[in-house]
């Protein structure tokens, strides 16, 4: 994202904000270190959250093409950042995609764009899996859909529990892979 991105009265509303969070958490936000700092963290929340400032339409494009195959489709360990909706504190990962195409596929940097747009939000990852989901069944009317997210979350790393080695799985699904287990156990198998 460059400078002609960012909208200048947005960024300075959110600047102003973040010095007075400064101030209130007792640092000095004059001080050399951090003089700077309120615009530069208005600017990396302004890009982090850009998932607001699109759609999937948007998002698809034109990059939907006739499959002669009804084979399973996988795009495995897409990265993701995001922020935990309860403490905007990050969390991040990896997701697994698989869908069975109904006559269409998608563009596969299509399937990393969509998780992008959902990830770039403030979230949860259970509903974060569910909208990826439910995102690659409208965009090409597979005939089934399956998610699978791998999360580390910061707020349980860095403050409460304090759990280093924790990370939490999320799966969702829609269409045959709601009623066909041996399509779940290849998409699992895949993985």
């Amino acid at each position: 994202m460059d400078a002609a991105e960012y909208p200048q009265p947005v960024i300075d509303s959110i600047a102003d904000h973040i010095e007075e969070i400064l101030k209130l958490l007792g640092e000095d936000p004059r001080r050399e270190g951090l003089v700077k700092t309120p615009v530069r963290a208005a600017k990396a929340l302004w890009f982090a959250t850009q998932g607001y400032r699109g759609t999937e339409e948007e998002t698809v494009g034109d990059a939907l093409f006739t499959a002669p195959s009804g084979g399973m489709v996988t795009v495995k360990d897409i990265e993701f950042y995001s922020f935990c909706e309860h403490h905007i504190l990050p969390f991040f990962g990896r997701v697994s995609v698989g869908y069975i195409p109904d006559g269409k596929i998608i563009g596969l940097s299509k399937v990393a764009r969509l998780v992008n747009l959902y990830a770039r939000r403030l979230q949860t990852q259970e509903r974060f899996t569910q909208q990826v989901c439910t995102a690659v069944q409208r965009a090409v009317g597979a005939k089934g859909v399956i998610v699978m997210c791998n999360g580390q979350h910061l707020c349980m790393k860095m403050r409460g529990v304090e759990k280093q080695d924790s990370s939490t799985t999320t799966v969702a699904v829609c269409g045959d892979f709601e009623t066909d287990s041996s399509l779940k156990r290849e998409f699992f198998e895949m993985l």
